[in-house]
């Protein structure tokens, strides 16, 4: 038995959040999978009432939980950075959640703006790092509001972050036996500190993957062959910021922000999985968002959690879903409601 978080928070998360554990529910029910589920009204309406965003007796809650499931986050009233760093941030940090796992996929039917580029040749994933760089928080401010004013925002480069995860996406690339190729994406030549670390990293967990193709490119370049040569990329490893850059680009190569979901893991705790999608505040209750991210984060969940039969077929009815033409261009102005897309897919996983 399964305990997942759920965690609708703001803006359209309810709503997409609904069509993901609708599509759950089908899955879970085909393939035995025994679960609950425990929603938390974590977000920007009970931030603006009490001040809390989330409590310490939650934490402790969702340290018990084998997974969380999260919709979206950000309020337009709320200052933007504090329900980023109090819901995003502190869950990632906390839960040493050091992996954030990209799939770059363009599904059938679904319209990429790369010409002349199909299915075939858009489908890799981005591995990265999630607890380090410049999203520590180390850095100040000085003389604020005046000619004279300083800002500073540290990165931060350990051994052991570098190391895990260099290492991780090397065995993921062996695990998805595809072209056995790993791509390490950094700005060295520049950035010779910091960087240094994760070349020289990267070189030598490297030698104990002789079947792994180890490629490099600079992030510039990276943004110019996601855009000119997708099909070149397998498996791309990467720093915290540059992962946060990329992985955007990434979702508009795969078709928009719509059909991108991720999952921030912790091999050995709690993982959060989620689409990389807004709140879209302006939206919110028209029933005119399409869900197939957070459905496509439910599949990765199950994934995690063993259950790869039952994210298989949730892989399988996006494929025939999108392929079908029926959910059209996934635009909010497609005439195809949230809960209809939901009901397309969960009816294909049935």
């Amino acid at each position: 038995m399964y305990k997942i978080a759920v965690l609708p928070c703001d803006g359209i998360g309810p709503e997409v959040m609904r069509e993901g554990l609708k599509v759950l529910a089908v899955a879970a029910e085909k393939y035995d999978v025994k679960y609950e589920t425990v929603d938390y009204p974590i977000g920007g309406d009970r931030y603006l009432k009490t001040g809390e965003i989330i409590t310490d007796s939650e934490m402790d809650e969702l340290a018990q939980m084998d997974t969380i499931y999260l919709g979206s986050v950000g309020h337009p009233d709320v200052h933007p950075g504090i329900l980023e760093k109090g819901i995003l941030l502190r869950l990632r940090f906390d839960f040493d959640q050091y992996v954030n796992l990209r799939p770059i996929k363009l599904y059938p039917g679904v319209e990429t703006p790369i010409k002349d580029k199909g299915p075939e040749d858009i489908d890799f994933i981005v591995v990265r790092e999630n607890t380090e760089d410049m999203y520590v928080g180390i850095g100040g401010s000085m003389k604020i509001d005046t000619p004279d004013e300083v800002a500073t925002q540290t990165a931060v480069y350990t051994r052991k972050g570098t190391e895990r995860i260099i290492r991780y996406a090397f065995e993921l690339a062996r695990k998805r036996a595809k072209n056995n190729t790993l791509c390490m994406v950094d700005k060295a030549n520049v950035l010779t500190h910091g960087h240094d670390l994760w070349t020289r990293t990267y070189a030598q967990v490297g030698e104990e993957y002789p079947d792994i193709k180890q490629e490099h490119a600079f992030v510039d370049a990276c943004c110019m062959w996601f855009v000119k040569n997708p099909e070149w990329f397998d498996v791309v490893v990467t720093t915290n910021m540059f992962g946060d850059i990329i992985t955007d680009l990434g979702a508009m190569v795969q078709g928009g922000m719509g059909v991108a979901a991720s999952g921030n893991i912790n091999p050995n705790g709690v993982s959060m999985f989620e689409p990389i999608h807004g709140s879209a505040p302006k939206y919110t209750g028209q029933n005119v968002v399409c869900p197939i991210a957070t459905i496509a984060a439910a599949g990765m969940m199950l994934d995690h959690l063993g259950e790869t039969a039952a994210a298989a077929a949730i892989e399988r009815a996006l494929e025939e879903a999108l392929a079908s033409g029926k959910l059209g261009d996934l635009s909010t102005r497609s005439g195809i409601g949230t809960d209809a897309q939901g009901d397309l897919v969960a009816s294909l996983v049935k």
